[in-house]
């Protein structure tokens, strides 16, 4: 049998009138992770949007952290307005999707300078870059770049770099 000490947790603020405060809900990553799951609902069904979903993966930036682990996070290249989800699929003549999402009105918070300036550099850069307030709406940008015809890739014309382990397989 192991013992666990339980570590006293900070008390919360109380509201002015002297009442605990209600723990904060989470209702983007909540809706987020609906998305997700509802993506692999139609990658299991075979629907053409259930391909994204080996493709599709979330950038943890946000979250309440410590000083301490908010500045290792950083020498380790985590950048503030990165977007919530990334598609790795070329499409319509884009190299991937980015999109920034955004929980359903009336949970909806403002899009950060940088949410915006990190969608603007991914749309310079070739990237589908996209503003999803809501679960409906995020569904219709997946249902619509998974429509978009798959962007050529030229195998012939690629560059492979000299440095760095090699992974492939043989």
């Amino acid at each position: 049998m192991s013992l666990r000490i339980q570590t006293p947790r900070r008390p919360r603020k109380l509201k002015e009138d002297g009442k605990p405060r209600a723990r904060p809900v989470d209702w983007e990553g909540q809706e987020q992770a609906v998305l997700i799951r509802w993506l692999l609902g139609e990658k299991m069904r075979g629907e053409p949007v259930g391909q994204l979903y080996d493709a599709i993966y979330h950038v943890p930036n946000g979250g309440q952290r410590s000083k301490s682990t908010g500045a290792a996070m950083k020498r380790q290249g985590v950048k503030s307005g990165v977007s919530d989800l990334v598609i790795m699929d070329a499409r319509g003549g884009w190299f991937g999707l980015y999109m920034e999402f955004k929980a359903s009105p009336p949970h909806t918070a403002p899009l950060a300078d940088s949410q915006y300036d990190w969608l603007a550099l991914a749309y310079d850069r070739g990237y589908c870059a996209v503003l999803a307030v809501g679960l409906e709406e995020a569904k219709a940008v997946l249902r619509e770049y998974a429509a978009l015809v798959r962007t050529a890739h030229h195998h012939t014309a690629r560059v492979h770099l000299k440095s760095g382990t090699e992974w492939r397989k043989a």
